[in-house]
Order: structure tokens, then sequence, then C-alpha cells
């Protein structure tokens, strides 16, 4: 039994074997479902709201054959007080598995701990594995190179633009890591990234693949992908006017995405504010791939659940 916590959960056998399932999974959706999880529960706990999220692990479990039991942490006990090793060795009597989206990257690793039954990270406030394994999933596909993220994503340059101390910067700085591939981060110095993600590359004896720079035209200059999200996240409220003053010269812009290579993506894991990260130019163009990223959460995390059911 394994969880998926982090993009480094997976051994590079099961990564290049998960990817080759979620091309499979979306070239064969016809066909759905399959058996994958027949008969087996799996739990969706939110501690925070979604749209994506749930609905693309509700119906992949059910396109898998099993069933899916959605929780929210206040019509939970948990809300009430009842610690989480409690809770999960409880719902580990009772399910196949245990998905979470939730704020503080410390309680999914107790939730792990006590658990008996694979745990995944839907999102914490540290990480965001399976975005990203998705996004990666749709760079290969727009791009023509092998389908292994080895081989595939090998040397390219992505630039992340705005909060670059955030999760999915971090999932960012762990992808290049792991798959040798450049990460431009471009943002304010107030928001570059903190020494935790550098670390937890150090741990896991990952060479560090990132830059960061205050120059937006610097961080996007001949990037195969320009990325960027929401500048206040949830949880993040009450700095909101600052985060929107000091992140106002990173906005991408349809003049900002022209630095980058002529055949440049632009990405976002949504929702997206037009006018405040993104111009809705940029959105509305053809380099724009944002529903391609939201439906290969789908695939790959289809991928990445039958992995961790057997």
């Amino acid at each position: 039994m394994k969880h998926f916590l982090h993009e480094t959960d997976l051994s590079k056998d099961e990564i290049t074997e998960v990817f080759e399932r979620a091309f499979a999974y979306k070239s064969g959706r016809s066909h759905r479902p399959t058996n994958d999880l027949f008969g087996q529960s799996w739990a969706l706990l939110f501690y925070k709201n979604s749209t994506r999220t749930r609905v693309s692990f509700e119906v992949g479990i059910r396109e898998l054959g099993g069933h899916p039991v959605i929780l929210n942490q206040d019509a939970t006990q948990i809300g009430r007080g009842e610690s989480i090793a409690d809770t999960v060795q409880v719902l580990s009597r009772f399910l196949d598995g245990l998905i979470i989206r939730t704020h503080g990257h410390e309680i999914i690793e107790e939730f792990a701990k006590s658990s008996t039954i694979p745990v995944v990270n839907a999102l914490t406030d540290f990480l965001h594995p399976c975005q990203i394994y998705a996004d990666c999933m749709t760079i290969l596909e727009r791009t023509g190179d092998s389908r292994d993220p080895y081989e595939g994503l090998k040397g390219k340059k992505i630039a992340f633009l705005g909060d670059t101390a955030c999760n999915m910067a971090n999932s960012w700085i762990l992808a290049g890591a792991l798959w040798d591939f450049e990460v431009s981060l471009g943002g304010p110095a107030e928001y570059r990234p903190v020494d935790r993600i550098s670390d937890f590359c150090k741990e896991r004896k990952l060479e560090p693949t990132w830059i960061h720079t205050t120059d937006p035209e610097e961080a996007v200059q001949g990037a195969d992908v320009v990325y960027t999200d929401v500048w206040v996240s949830m949880g993040c409220e009450e700095d909101s006017q600052q985060r929107l003053g000091l992140m106002d010269p990173y906005r991408v812009t349809p003049s900002l995405l022209g630095q980058a290579k002529p055949d440049a993506l632009f990405m976002h894991c949504m929702p997206a504010h037009p006018g405040e990260e993104v111009h809705q130019e940029v959105l509305d163009s053809p380099q724009a791939i944002l529903f391609d990223q939201a439906e290969n959460r789908l695939h790959m995390q289809k991928a990445i659940l039958r992995n961790l059911s057997r």
C-alpha cells in the first residue's frame, strides 16, 4: 500500500506507466466504464470547495467501476474536534482509498501516517501533484514529442508568473527537477519560492532546475509554456490588496506572451480571473489550452488511482 502525496511518490517505472495509462484512458473513453476499481469505494474529503477536483475524481472513480463517497470537513466529526488519527482509522475500515483537498500539507501527511488505505493529495498549500501530472500530460499531448515525461519534457522551458511561492509554483519546481526541464519563475521578491521546496528536492537527491527573476519579460523569454495561477488563493484573502499591487507587472498580456516562443502554449489551472493574472485576449487565443488541462485531470487521476489500487 502506498500514498500519492508528492510527485515523487511513484517510481520512474510507475510514473511512465501512469502516463501511458492516462493517454490510454483518454483515447478509450468511448468504451467506458472499466472494471479497474470494480467494487471499490473511494472517499473525497474536502476542506476546500472545488469544481474541477470534485467532478474529475467523482466521474473518474465511476468510470473505473468504483463508488465515490463525498465528504465535507464541516459535515464530519472532524469539524467537531475528532482527531485525524481516529477519523482515518475508522475510514480505513470502510473505504479502499481516500482523496483529500485541504490547506496545510501537514494535514494530509497526518492522514497518511495513520491510514491503512491509499491517501491521494488532491491539493494542499504546498503541492498540487495531480494537477501537475495532468499539465505535463497536456504539454506532451500538444508538443508531439514522446509521451514519456522523462523524454518528452526534457530540456523544455516553463515560465511561471505571479505568486512563485504558491503550491503550483512548488509543483513546477519539483516536476522540473524530476523530469529535467527549466522552470523560470517571474514574480515579486516578496513571493519568491521558500526554502521548503528546495529542501524537499535535496532530500530526494533532485537537482534544482529553476531560476527566479523579478523581470517578467526575462522570465518568459524563449519559453515553451507560459503558466500562471490566481494571485489570491483560498486562504490568502487577508493580504489580497498587497498581492494584487505587487503582482500587477506579472499579468500575462498578449505582449508578454509574445516574448515566449512563437508557438508557446499558455496554461492556467483555473479558475481564471480575467484582468488580474491574465488578459481575456490571452485566454481567448489559440495558444491557451486551459480546457485540455482541465479534461486531462480526469484521465490522469484515473491512472493514478489505478496504480494505487493494486
